[in-house]
């Protein structure tokens, strides 16, 4: 009969190490890569400045797959550390959190064909080539909006988990949740209201902050035997 393993210190360690990547890959490709290349509203900008740094494109086109293949592994070591509070709660989490890693994955097919689009002759004339490049690169942004849809349900999910473990702090828990629910209502709106999204931009912040204090309570504390021993982990006020 299948059985899982016991969480394990190790376990925790590694699942930090793995959301410590993601972060890093995630912001990185985005604030340094896709932020200074693509050029909104200008498709011969973005297409010339894809052709000029096609070597970093393409970093960052892995970058993203890495990204993707950290998340899975991440999911896995999520649902080993929270499956014994509550199995259909983490079976689901993860489920939604392999989700968005698919589509993350499957996304990365817009970027490799907007730069075969805008480097290799196909029949259109460059500023058809452009426009049609600039529409992949857009979707890509898209596929990411949509993938957070889902990323946001794992959150949530992962935060009630940690809200009800014995060995992880409840307001880690709180914050996941609330970073689920700025996901969730941050992609909705780019799908149902766009207009509106850009003055949302400011909420980002809250799952900036709550993943990145769950990723440094991963690595630097890893898994206390239960909750109620946190109390032994600070000083004493009497």
């Amino acid at each position: 009969m299948f059985s899982l393993p016991a969480p394990t210190q190790g376990h925790a360690r590694l699942a930090g190490l793995l959301y410590l990547l993601i972060i890093v890959l995630g912001i990185g490709s985005e604030a340094f890569i896709r932020g200074p290349i693509q050029v909104p509203g200008d498709a011969a900008a973005t297409a010339a400045n894809v052709l000029a740094n096609e070597g970093l494109f393409r970093i960052g086109i892995y970058a993203d797959a890495l990204m993707a293949m950290a998340d899975v592994g991440l999911g896995v070591l999520l649902f080993v550390l929270l499956w014994r509070t509550g199995p259909v709660l983490a079976l689901g989490a993860g489920l939604f959190r392999l989700v968005q890693a698919a589509i993350i994955g499957l996304n990365l097919l817009q970027p490799l064909q907007a730069l075969a689009l805008l480097s290799g002759p196909i029949g259109l004339d460059p500023a058809q080539a452009e426009v049609l490049g600039a529409l992949m690169l857009d979707a890509h942004g898209a596929g990411y909006d949509l993938g957070l849809l889902f990323f946001g349900v794992n959150s949530v999910l992962t935060g009630i988990l940690l809200w009800k473990s014995e060995t992880f702090p409840g307001l880690l828990g709180v914050a996941l949740a609330a970073a689920g629910a700025v996901y969730l209502v941050g992609s909705s709106l780019v799908v149902l209201a766009p207009s509106l999204s850009g003055t949302f931009s400011f909420a980002y912040l809250v799952p900036v902050i709550a993943e990145s204090a769950f990723c440094l309570y991963l690595l630097v504390r890893g898994l206390p035997t239960r909750r109620a021993d946190l109390s032994a982990l600070s000083p004493s006020l009497a």
